[in-house]
This record gives structure tokens, C-alpha cells and sequence, in this order.
């Protein structure tokens, strides 16, 4: 297949997959047809279910990214650590960690900011020459000839600050529009599934971290706050809040804590 054609099928499976909401064939494509985007979200699936490493799961959603966001330039992923250090442990392009790490030396950008962001999470600025709420971080970012951005957070949604965020950068203004937006909040989710109950952080940590037993022990907090949201008639925002206290003021990991809490439930 020729690159035009390719290019042409890419576009062509975008709008369907935008225009898609009644679940039926448009723009004459028949019934049952899946084209490359929806291959391609389907292998992210698939991948997760895989029993790799969570280091392997992000390369893969870093390179599916870079693929689908076809205006995006590079892609990196972002993780905060609980005492609030920032990482890049997977991105396409050197200069996309160097622009993260300027972020965090001054504290400020839009992965950064996507950490701290509730609701979706999601931070866009189609222009930083026109307008950007990052004084010091945006004129090195333009000096090095990015000029659009957006990131959107990992889980959780509702109580940042979050694991981390999934960033795109483009070279041009205005070059990250429409339905990127809706690709990267669906890649996003399939990041944070993958980091949800690791506390791996560096790209050694993640290369080492299974993602068999993370989603293991994702269950077990869920379990965990079952358990304190019946009993106390809580939401689970307060259930993990408990449980993320508990853990800090008895210095042993949450998983630890939602596993005595599960094993020992009828006990207490």
C-alpha cells in the first residue's frame, strides 16, 4: 500500500469512526468493517491483556498515539510520583523529554497542568506565540519551534492530583484540533489502566512492574473500597482518601492496606 493511499485510508476511517454514533456503515463502507483506526485500538486492547510490563503497555499507547494523532509532532507520557515528582519515562522524541523536563523545573505547562486539572483533565493551547498561561515555559518551548499542545490527565478523574498525563506536541499552530481531542482521552484511559495500582514511576521501575499483577492488585483497592463505601456510606472518592491515609500514616503501601482490609473483612 502507497503512502497517499494509506494517508487517504487513516482520514477516511477517522470521520467514520467520529460519525459512528448510531453504530452503523457510513460513507459506503460495509457492515462490519473495521479500518485501520479501529485495528489499531483494538491491538491497545489487546495489549493490556497481554501480561506485559507497563513500561511495554506505554511505548505501545506512546506509539499508537504518535500514529492516530496524525498532526501530532511527538508524544510523550508523563507520571507523577506521590511526593510530587514529575517523570518522562516513554516519549517518541528527545526533545519531547526536554520540554517535559522544562516543565517541571518550572512548574508550569500543559503536562504539568493536565496533573492538577479535574473533570477530563484535558489542557489545550492551539497557539503559544498568540496566547499561553506559561510565561516562562512556552517562549523555550516556541524557541525550539512547537507551537500547538495539549495533554490530557490520567485517572483519577475526580481528585487530582493525577498519575500523570499523555502529551502531544505540533510544530504547527492550530495543529491539534477536532477529533484528536476524543483519540487522546481514549488513549489517555488505556495509559492510566495500565499505571492505575503501580507505584512504578521511572522507566526501569515500569520496565520491571508486570501488568498482570498491577491489575491485580487495581482489583483488590476496588474491593477495599467496596467494602469501607458499604460500611460507612461513603462515595469512593472518600473510600480511597481513607485508604490513602491509612497507608501514609502506617508508612506500608496502599495495596498492602486494601489487602488486609479484603483478607480480614469480617473480622473487623
Amino acid at each position: 500500500m502507497g503512502v497517499v493511499t494509506r494517508e487517504q485510508d487513516w482520514v477516511a476511517d477517522r470521520v467514520r469512526f467520529g460519525a459512528g454514533e448510531d453504530g452503523q456503515a457510513h460513507d459506503g463502507a460495509e457492515p462490519g468493517w473495521a479500518g485501520p483506526l479501529a485495528e489499531q485500538f483494538a491491538e491497545a486492547g489487546r495489549l493490556l491483556l497481554a501480561g506485559s510490563t507497563v513500561g511495554e503497555v506505554l511505548s505501545q499507547v506512546v506509539a499508537a498515539a504518535k500514529a492516530l494523532v496524525s498532526a501530532a509532532d511527538m508524544v510523550s507520557v508523563t507520571l507523577r510520583a506521590p511526593s510530587g515528582i514529575y517523570t518522562t519515562p516513554v516519549r517518541t522524541d528527545g526533545l519531547a523529554d526536554r520540554l517535559d523536563q522544562l516543565q517541571y523545573t518550572h512548574d508550569e505547562g500543559p503536562c504539568v497542568e493536565a496533573t492538577r486539572t479535574p473533570g477530563v483533565g484535558f489542557v489545550e493551547v492551539p497557539d503559544l506565540t498568540a496566547h499561553s498561561p506559561w510565561p516562562r515555559w512556552s517562549p523555550a518551548a516556541t524557541q525550539e519551534g512547537v507551537h500547538c499542545v495539549f495533554s490530557v490527565g490520567l485517572f483519577p478523574s475526580t481528585a487530582p492530583p493525577r498519575l500523570g498525563a499523555l502529551n502531544f506536541y505540533s510544530f504547527r499552530p492550530y495543529g491539534l484540533t477536532g477529533l484528536d481531542r476524543q483519540l487522546a482521552i481514549v488513549l489517555g484511559s488505556h495509559a492510566a489502566t495500565a499505571l492505575a495500582a503501580t507505584e512504578a514511576v521511572t522507566a526501569a521501575e515500569l520496565e520491571a512492574a508486570q501488568l498482570r499483577q498491577a491489575l491485580r492488585t487495581r482489583d483488590v483497592i476496588g474491593q477495599a473500597k467496596g467494602i469501607l463505601m458499604q460500611r460507612q456510606g461513603i462515595g469512593a472518592d472518600e473510600a480511597f482518601d481513607i485508604l490513602r491515609r491509612t497507608s501514609q500514616d502506617l508508612n506500608i503501601k496502599l495495596a498492602q492496606v486494601a489487602n488486609l482490609l479484603v483478607t480480614h473483612r469480617n473480622e473487623v
